[in-house]
Order: structure tokens, then C-alpha cells, then sequence
């Protein structure tokens, strides 16, 4: 049996045509939304989750073309733009009882939550973003020698066929590369969550490729018109990133500011994964957040 977050009720919620994301939801109060990132599903969240429900209701979905979530095919290349994705996260609060919500994204789910913010203001209360650059931005600060380590991204920004190919060829050593390389503490992902997200991404390598690709092509389109009209997140942004900065040479406060009004900005001990590693650091920083 997969592992499952203790005391959530799980679910699967329609939010577009034959898209259902598996969802789950715990707690009661004002709600908040979890985004997972790569190469994981909800459960990365199960810490941060199962403290925050004790005063708030808590959403923990799987992205549309990650794990336990539908996997619609990409035939023009837009199904895993993230504005798409966004609109998913919006139609299940929605379809939840909730047309306004705090968001919190990590990786791969913080791109999803930056859009949200972006296209949909009036339902984000809050919005925060762990470990990640808007994706204009991380496209740009990536240069010379120092972007060998964003090599997956340019992997999967190739025409169909060779990444999907390549990534299916040796999924658990692909996932588990970055399980393995990107956490300081290897306890902080047991055995059997670490199995799950192997499970699951190796299920689904045509949607993960699909949504990195999108990265490298429609979302950056959709950025550069949010830049030259100069919208930004007009609301509480909180900001939670390791101190990679100063290795790849940008200034990462400045970055955000550009993007957002109301901006803190926290630098984390730890690796990539810190819901996982650092789980106390991340719910207290979301209840400063939502505070705020």
C-alpha cells in the first residue's frame, strides 16, 4: 500500500476535462494549498501538513502528470504550461469550497504557485515559494560551468522522443539521482517514501518531460509578458531558499523583488528537499507568512 499523509481524507477532484488530481485533505480552518515538486508527489509535504492542520484546512494534491493525478497527453504543448497548472490548483480549491487560499509551492509546485499568484490575485491570500526562481529568471542566471547542475533542464527542454527515451532507459537512477544529491540528510526520506516517488515518477517520465519542456518554452513566453507590463505579486510573498546564490553568482533578493510587493526573503540550512529535512524551519516560516 503507497504511504499516505496519517489522518488526511484522500480523494480524486475534477478540475478540467478528463483531469482529476488525487488529492489530500485534512484539518480545519482558513485553507492552504501544497504544491510538490520533482521528482516527488504530496507526501513530501507530510510533515508540514499534518502540523498545519491542527488550525487550518490543508490541501495536498498531486500536480496533474505526477503521481497519483491524471496524465493528459501534450500534443500542442500546452497541458503542462504551468499557467495550466495553476488553473487546475484554483478549480480544486474551488471545487472544495474555497475561492481564496494560501499557496505554498515547492520546486516544480512553486512555479505552478508563482503563476497562480500571477494569473489569479484575487483567490492567493498568500504565496510561498521554496527553493526556486521564477523561470525567466533561473534561465538567466544559469551560465558557463555553474548551469552543469541544471543539466536535467536542458535534457528535458529537447523536441520529444530522445529525453523520454533516455529518462525511461534508466528511470530509478535518474529520479534517485536527485533524491540522492540534492538532500544533506538521507533519513530525511525513508525508505518507503523514497520508493513511492521512484513508483511514481518512473510512471510518469512523458508528463514529467512535458512539464519541464514547458519550461523552456511556453512559461518563459508567459513571463516575459508579466515582466514588459510589470505585473508582480501584489501579495504576501514569503521566499525560502538554500544559500546557492552566491555559488551561482546573482543576487536572489534582488531577483524576487522584481516580482514581488511584499517580500521576505529566508535563507534554509539544509537541502533541497526542506519540507523533509528541515520541517519545523518550513511551518514556521508559512504561519509568519499567513500572519502577515
Amino acid at each position: 500500500m503507497e504511504p499516505r499523509i496519517n489522518g488526511f481524507e484522500y480523494r480524486h477532484v475534477t478540475v478540467a476535462d478528463r483531469v482529476r488530481l488525487n488529492v489530500a485533505v485534512g484539518g480545519a480552518g482558513s485553507p492552504i494549498v501544497l504544491l510538490h515538486g520533482f521528482p516527488q508527489t504530496h507526501l513530501m509535504w507530510r510533515h508540514v501538513a499534518a502540523d498545519l492542520a491542527a488550525d487550518h484546512t490543508v490541501i495536498v494534491p498531486d500536480l496533474r502528470g505526477y503521481g497519483a493525478s491524471d496524465k493528459p497527453a501534450d500534443p500542442d504543448g500546452t497541458a503542462y504550461a504551468k499557467r495550466t497548472m495553476a488553473a487546475d490548483v484554483v478549480a480544486l480549491a474551488a471545487a472544495l469550497g474555497h475561492e481564496r487560499f494560501a499557496l505554498a509551492g515547492h520546486d516544480r509546485g512553486a512555479l505552478v504557485a508563482i503563476r497562480a499568484g500571477l494569473d489569479h490575485p484575487a483567490a492567493i491570500t498568500h504565496l510561498a515559494s521554496l527553493d526556486v526562481l521564477p523561470t525567466l529568471d533561473m534561465w538567466d542566471v544559469l551560465h558557463g560551468t555553474t548551469a552543469a547542475v541544471g543539466f536535467h533542464l536542458y535534457l528535458m527542454a529537447q523536441p520529444p522522443g530522445l529525453p523520454e527515451q533516455m529518462i525511461s532507459g534508466s528511470a530509478d537512477a535518474f529520479f534517485g539521482h536527485f533524491l540522492d544529491v540534492w538532500t544533506r540528510n538521507p533519513e530525511a526520506i525513508p525508505a518507503d517514501v523514497r520508493a513511492a516517488y521512484l513508483r511514481a515518477s518512473r510512471a510518469a517520465v512523458p508528463s514529467i518531460v512535458a512539464d519541464y519542456r514547458a519550461s523552456a518554452g511556453i512559461d518563459v513566453t508567459h513571463d516575459q509578458v508579466d515582466r514588459a507590463a510589470g505585473n508582480r505579486l501584489e501579495m504576501p510573498v514569503t521566499v525560502l531558499q538554500q544559500d546557492w546564490g552566491g555559488a551561482l553568482g546573482y543576487d536572489a533578493v534582488g531577483l524576487w523583488r522584481a516580482w514581488a510587493a511584499d517580500l521576505e526573503h529566508r535563507t534554509v540550512s539544509c537541502g533541497h528537499f526542506m519540507a523533509e529535512e528541515a520541517p519545523a524551519e518550513v511551518v514556521a516560516e508559512l504561519r509568519a507568512l499567513l500572519a502577515r
